[in-house]
């Protein structure tokens, strides 16, 4: 992510006008614009992964998955998460929600430093979050922080599954990387393809 340094500082409303018409998204940390980078392949399987196996459970809930598109705001900062699941979505903002129940990143070498420390620091102030999730991947690796574990990391690999206690689902790690090409899975069919 790189800056494109505002002097002054870009209000909050200029943003959202500019990013309407933006053929680029950008996030938007203390009055500066923050272009977003194209993702991997891996990055967008785990993506559609997510928001297909969260858009059966909820489809009769009052909560909704959302993928990258939706823009996440905390005080005047704006993010894309990679995957969010709002409950009673605001409908007088359209463009945006501030009561996330669950936010999911995938982690690359670009975007990492910001979701282990900002992102993360700045998600556990929202009080209607109770899970961030953070997946790897280049390997199998998925990290949970539970506000009822007072955020406390757990690591979820190959042969575990996850519960995702905000919404009532529990999926295998498996599912979550399914068609992923990392060493990780490509070891993992294999192994499973012998036997």
């Amino acid at each position: 992510m790189s800056a494109v340094i505002q002097n002054p500082p870009l209000t909050v409303e200029e943003y959202l006008k500019k990013e309407l018409k933006s053929l680029v998204k950008h996030e938007l940390i203390n009055g500066q614009a923050y272009a977003m980078a194209g993702t991997s392949a891996n990055h967008e399987r785990i993506c559609v992964n997510f928001l297909s196996a969260f858009g059966v459970p909820l489809k009769d809930s009052s909560c909704e998955p959302f993928g990258s598109d939706m823009k996440l705001r905390i005080n005047n900062n704006f993010f894309y998460p990679d995957v969010m699941v709002v409950c009673h979505f605001d409908e007088s903002e359209p463009y945006f929600t501030t009561t996330p129940t669950l936010i999911v990143e995938v982690l690359s070498k670009t975007t990492r430093k910001m979701d282990e420390t900002l992102k993360l620091l700045s998600y556990i102030q929202i009080p209607s979050l109770h899970e961030y999730v953070l997946i790897e991947q280049d390997i199998v690796d998925i990290t949970v922080l539970r506000r009822s574990e007072n955020w406390f990391v757990r690591h979820y690999f190959l042969g575990d599954t996850v519960t995702f206690e905000s919404i009532g689902l529990t999926l295998p790690v498996t599912e979550i990387y399914r068609r992923v090409q990392n060493e990780d899975m490509m070891e993992f069919l294999s192994n499973n393809t012998e036997q």
